[in-house]
């Protein structure tokens, strides 16, 4: 190998090690996040708590669908 292929390789190594570096540390900033703001430890417990999310929002879906024909079959239909 030459010189200049050894060069190129070493520059792609320490541009790669650089990259490394910053998605360590962006990581870790999105770790901190999740925890202060979700107060998760970690992304399989933040997916627990999304699946419950999913589960309570569905349920208040289903309520005011309920809630919203009950009121239309009240008044479309003048009951009191």
């Amino acid at each position: 190998m030459e010189e200049k292929d050894l060069l190129k390789l070493k520059k792609q190594i320490d541009e790669a090690k650089s990259e490394v570096q910053q998605l360590k540390g962006r990581k870790e900033y999105l770790i901190q996040q999740l925890k202060k703001d979700w107060d998760c430890e970690g992304l399989e417990q933040a997916e627990k708590k999304l699946d419950e999310y999913k589960k309570e929002v569905e349920e208040l879906e289903n309520r005011i669908f309920k809630q919203t024909n009950e009121l239309k079959q009240k008044y479309e239909f003048g009951e009191d």
